[in-house]
């Protein structure tokens, strides 16, 4: 994942100028079935009482390659059950917000290969399948 939303790369760029001060938040993984695009849009999020919740991904994730400015979950990522079809899921993004459809897209990308998540199904990320990239 390195497609940065437009919110995530002003915090950045004022921070780095020294313009303001941004403490990193928590961060949760949120499930798209297109693509929420640079300004963040939560349109296509799963819905919420189905079974879905966006899942708190920073314990799960190791510290960035300093060579290649990666870094990938060490611990597999579940999200689910589904209680209903979810439909397909196409997307996914790191985001600042527990709370389904409020918050801001951090970062976003779509998936190698989407995945049609029926009810009784878990989407998950097995260990190294999610990476993020600085580069």
């Amino acid at each position: 994942m390195s497609n940065m939303s437009n919110y995530l790369e002003k915090k950045i760029c004022d921070m780095v100028l020294g313009l303001t001060d941004w403490t990193m938040p928590t961060v949760y993984l949120a499930l798209f079935t297109a693509d929420p695009g640079e300004a963040g849009s939560f349109t296509a999020e799963v819905a919420g009482s189905i079974g879905y919740t966006r899942v708190n991904v920073t314990d799960a994730m190791a510290a960035a390659n300093a060579t290649t400015g990666q870094a990938v979950n060490e611990d597999v990522i579940s999200v689910g059950p589904a209680t209903a079809d979810w439909g397909v899921i196409t997307h996914a993004a790191l985001v600042d917000s527990s709370t389904i459809g409020a918050g801001n897209v951090l970062m976003s990308a779509a998936l190698n290969s989407s995945r049609n998540i029926q009810n009784g199904d878990v989407f998950q990320f097995a260990a190294s399948q999610l990476s993020v990239t600085f580069s």
